[in-house]
């Protein structure tokens, strides 16, 4: 019998083909041999996380309160910001004071432990391996424990040894749920989602790893022809991967072709919104400048740069155009932004429009208005008003 592909820290994966995220090709007989999904039902995905064993409604209100996580979409969307590093496992004899360390144990008795301070509470539970090695496991203001680590509870602990016992950091419970596999919290890249104070990161892991079954009903954006030439992965292995990936190269191939994905949309929809723009709204086809704005330029106490030459050929370019202007001007401070923006408020002055300078703060309106002021000087035909929240109607 063919054993299951598994990730380093023994849970279930189905392969992906090779060539993830890589510069390998896939077989092509394997591809056309492999079973067929069935078609990706998207509306799916809009379920409550309340459908996730674990999720009852108190934990989901705090999953959408804190985290904006509503439904399983949102889930799948919530990626890791980090992974611990791969773990194996090894016996207690072996364990060196200070060095992290995964264990495998069995409980043998626990009990907790009385402090005097309030705020604080220690349960200890005496543990052991199969190698007859057995040391003191030690959780901190976790006393809801002393419920579920009964004797014979096998476990899978992570932390470090030190003088008074293994401190450990994270846990779980082998042989309880069937729904989650072994080392899902402790072995292998271990994934760390972004949390909150009412959602830990393990519970995070424990709903992500049941809705990556769900990640092949989303929708796959991108073109086939795209993916190929830039060797991303599909949306469905992307998301899988990047939540429970099996090693670093696959991590970030997965998160590579997500990044792209979003930058890819957010690129497009800008594009169509300028399309919409430059279809819908007519502007005023400007002429080429005039005697008045070539003759405040000659009277400036500075030559224009190459680079801001360059710029008013661009916006003269666009003025000229019936379809409105939308321009960024960057530049580094005192490289003469405001020269620029003046330039083209007095290309619309010289053929008898107005024209407004908008700043965020009144503050910035005045600077901006003085600044106005010394370099129009007295320029004939041009008047300049500042108006601000604290003006009057009249």
């Amino acid at each position: 019998m063919e054993a299951a592909a598994q990730t380093p820290g023994g849970r279930p994966r189905t392969e992906l083909p090779r060539g993830f995220g890589s510069e390998a090709t896939p077989d092509r007989a394997a591809l056309l041999a492999a079973p067929l999904r069935s078609s990706p039902r998207p509306t799916i995905l809009e379920a409550p996380l309340t459908n996730l064993k674990g999720a009852g409604p108190k934990l989901s209100a705090a999953a959408a309160e804190g985290l904006g996580i509503e439904s399983l979409e949102d889930l799948l969307l919530h990626l890791p910001h980090s992974y611990r590093e791969p773990a194996e496992v090894v016996q207690i004899g072996r364990l060196k004071t200070g060095e992290p360390a995964t264990i495998e144990v069995e409980v043998r008795s626990a009990k907790l432990r009385p402090t005097r301070r309030r705020n604080l509470t220690i349960f200890e539970a005496v543990v052991a391996d199969g190698a007859g090695g057995s040391t003191t496991a030690i959780w901190f203001n976790q006393a809801w424990l002393a419920e579920r680590l009964t004797p014979g509870t096998r476990l899978l602990l992570q932390g470090s040894l030190d003088k008074r016992g293994f401190k450990v950091t994270a846990h779980e419970i082998l042989g309880g749920s069937g729904d989650l596999p072994a080392g899902i919290h402790t072995t292998g890249m271990v994934p760390v989602h972004p949390a909150s104070e009412g959602i830990r990161a393990q519970k995070l892991r424990e709903w992500a790893w049941q809705a990556q079954a769900y990640a092949r009903h989303a929708i796959e954006p991108l073109p086939s022809r795209m993916r190929v030439t830039k060797r991303l992965p599909g949306v469905a292995d992307a998301i899988a991967e990047a939540h429970f990936p099996s090693d670093e190269q696959r991590a970030l191939a997965a998160r590579t072709r997500l990044a792209f994905e979003e930058l890819l949309l957010y690129q497009v929809a800008l594009a169509q919104r300028r399309a919409n723009r430059q279809r819908g709204s007519r502007a005023v086809a400007l002429p080429s400048p005039g005697e008045q704005v070539g003759s405040w330029i000659g009277s400036l106490p500075f030559e224009l740069t190459g680079d801001q030459a360059a710029a008013i050929g661009e916006i003269d370019a666009d003025l000229g155009q019936t379809a409105p202007m939308q321009r960024l001007l960057m530049g580094e401070v005192g490289s003469g932004k405001t020269v620029l923006a003046l330039y083209a408020m007095l290309r619309a002055v010289e053929v008898g429009q107005q024209a407004a300078l908008m700043a965020p703060t009144e503050t910035l309106a005045e600077q901006h208005f003085r600044t106005l002021q010394l370099l129009l000087g007295a320029e004939p035909g041009v008047t300049a008003a500042l108006l601000t929240g604290s003006t009057p109607a009249a």
